[in-house]
């Protein structure tokens, strides 16, 4: 599940591609002056351009929210094998002035 919400800001980005490219070709094939036409090209790539840069803000956040989970991961993981060690360590200690003592 956790796999789906990942992608989706990349569905909606090739959703919204999509959607630019479907409403480009009805504009260029629309019976309007090149004037109008460029205007309403220039007006449909700026809302897009918005968009895309929504997603990819989200997309942004995701990544960094993904690495610090990531990281802080990795800071237990290793806390957890440090406390291992000193623990064998301690272990090892007490054994060897056993060995000795006898």
């Amino acid at each position: 599940m956790s796999e789906e919400r990942g992608n989706a800001p990349v569905i909606l980005l090739a959703f919204l591609l999509g959607g630019v490219v479907g409403a480009g070709l009805a504009l260029l094939f629309a019976p309007l002056s090149g004037r109008e036409t460029r205007e309403r090209i220039k007006d449909l790539v700026e809302e897009v351009k918005d968009k895309a840069d929504g997603a990819v803000e989200e997309i942004r956040d995701k990544v960094k929210e993904t690495l610090d989970l990531g990281k802080k991961a990795l800071e237990e993981k290793k806390s957890m094998v440090s406390a291992a060690f000193e623990a064998g360590k301690e272990a090892m200690g007490k054994e060897r002035e056993k060995l000795t003592q006898k």
